[in-house]
């Protein structure tokens, strides 16, 4: 694509991840709302002089301006918005956990414009509410949907008929909720037809629906993460938060 290859002057983003490039350089995965997951090379960023020190911190609204033609762009100036409160404690871990989805789930250059939308939603969510795991559910189902892989939840997929609260389903990957019977025991994953109906409001007041919740975006995503675990989530999980 033409735009990829040109110069993009002071474009929304966040940073992802970083790590170090040379002696004194940056590698930067900027999350960008108009060209997606972009790797960004920071030229001299760990310098104690640069313009650039500091400011390339998670969590952080940036306007960047990037040019080049190479798979890895060069970042040449970033510019801090303000208005996102930091993130702290299991708050924070939480942001490098969907930080860690990003990375991994997004192709690099790909747009997405309501997912970005929806992740600096959730950056303010878990900057000023306590209760974290409807967030993150909520935000893993989002995600999944701007992705291509939309969760069915409201309809049994092989009769086609309405989920009903007090029935059990068994939630096959790629395709959705079926009548749970001993048949398919095995084939997915068990649910209770409330927990279902509570995601797709986005209800997890429910005890059963967050633990339930919590074992569907579980197993979904280890499909689509494959073999590698993610290493936040272990460590949400030693925290019983996630």
């Amino acid at each position: 694509m033409i735009a990829d290859t040109q110069r993009q002057d002071a474009q929304p983003a966040f940073v992802l991840h970083a790590y170090p490039y040379r002696e004194t350089s940056l590698v930067v995965e900027a999350f960008t709302r108009g060209f997606g997951r972009v790797p960004l090379v920071a030229k001299g960023a760990k310098r104690p002089g640069s313009a650039l020190r500091g400011l390339l911190r998670a969590f952080q609204p940036l306007l960047l301006t990037w040019g080049g033609k190479s798979e890895l762009r060069t970042l040449h100036k970033a510019e801090w918005q303000g208005g996102q409160m930091p993130l702290q404690g299991t708050a924070l871990i939480c942001g490098f956990y969907l930080n860690e989805l990003l990375v991994r789930l997004l192709h690099r250059h790909d747009p997405h414009e309501q997912l970005f939308a929806y992740y600096q939603e959730t950056l303010e969510a878990l900057s000023t509410e306590k209760d974290y795991i409807p967030i993150l559910r909520r935000f893993e189902q989002r995600m999944l949907q701007e992705l291509g892989y939309a969760l069915t939840l409201n309809h049994d997929v092989a009769s086609g008929k309405p989920t009903t609260p007090n029935e059990d389903y068994c939630y096959e990957i790629e395709r959705g909720p079926v009548a749970w019977d001993e048949n398919n025991t095995g084939h997915g994953l068990q649910l209770r037809g409330k927990t279902l109906l509570d995601m797709e409001q986005g209800d997890y007041s429910n005890l059963v629906t967050r633990q339930q919740s919590k074992a569907l975006m579980r197993y979904i995503l280890n499909h689509y993460l494959g073999d590698q675990p993610l290493h936040t989530r272990q460590l949400l999980i030693d925290l019983q938060q996630l």
